[in-house]
């Protein structure tokens, strides 16, 4: 029997750009900076689709969160090939300050009320760099997890993972209903054709509000301050290996 597939979609900070810190320091500049879907959910939709090719998936669904603008990157997540939408909006002082936790406490809401088989999640996004929303949400829902994948094979509602760890790989099974984090060299994602991102504005798009999931979104931490990292000095060059070891006396490293 195929499965139904909910996977996540981040709206961040598109990798090429550089990132800077607000002069109060109270957070990073997001007003005019180009976003795009983070790379690692593109690897899960890509994942998503590819499953769904072979007959072992029946549905993919598309969930972002966050402010009207997340609606384009679900929008991406369509024309790639996912079946239909659903945003959960969190907007304002809500969205800047929307953590790890809530967002994994609102992907495990939709996915009891989905009832899917299985949750799809990039293993990190790249603007912050967490890695903890795949781990918590399977926690949140008594789930079997298996993070890092670069292989996935799902048959007779068990799916196999293999994963890179320390001087080799590991594969994992686990049974369905299950949570699956992408890595980078699970698969190359596509991109989407003309036809496919007009037929994307067609699909549907259900918006909903953490108040509608019953999910208290409050933060448990608070973030204090931003700081860029330290500027790196310019290397130097040396004639000889007795030069290298005086510079390296003179700065007091030997």
């Amino acid at each position: 029997m195929a499965i139904r597939i909910l996977v996540g979609v981040k709206r961040a900070i598109d990798y090429a750009v550089k990132v800077q810190v607000k002069t109060d320091k109270s957070g990073v500049v997001t007003e005019g900076v180009k976003h795009s879907m983070n790379p690692f959910d593109e690897i899960a939709v890509e994942e998503a689709i590819r499953l769904k090719e072979k007959k072992v998936a029946q549905e993919v669904i598309a969930l972002s969160c966050g402010p009207a603008q997340c609606q384009e990157t679900l929008r991406t997540a369509l024309a790639l090939g996912a079946d239909r939408a659903i945003h959960v909006e969190v907007t304002g002082k809500d969205y800047e300050m929307l953590q790890p936790l809530a967002i994994s406490k609102l992907i495990a809401a939709v996915a009891k009320k989905e009832n899917v088989d299985l949750v799809l999640l990039g293993k990190l996004a790249i603007d912050d760099d967490s890695n903890q929303t795949g781990q918590m949400v399977a926690g949140l829902l008594s789930w079997p997890q298996a993070v890092f994948a670069s292989k996935v094979d799902i048959k007779d509602k068990t799916a196999e993972v293999m994963r890179e760890i320390d001087g080799g790989s590991e594969t994992l099974r686990v049974k369905l209903p299950a949570v699956i984090t992408s890595d980078l060299r699970l698969n190359q994602p596509r991109f989407a054709n003309l036809p496919s991102i007009q037929k994307a504005k067609k699909k549907p798009m259900a918006k909903m509000s953490p108040k509608d999931l019953g999910v208290d979104i409050k933060p448990h931490q608070e973030y204090l301050s931003y700081e860029e990292p330290p500027k790196r000095q310019g290397g130097g060059r040396v004639a000889s290996v007795d030069e290298l070891i005086s510079k390296l006396k003179e700065k007091g490293l030997i």
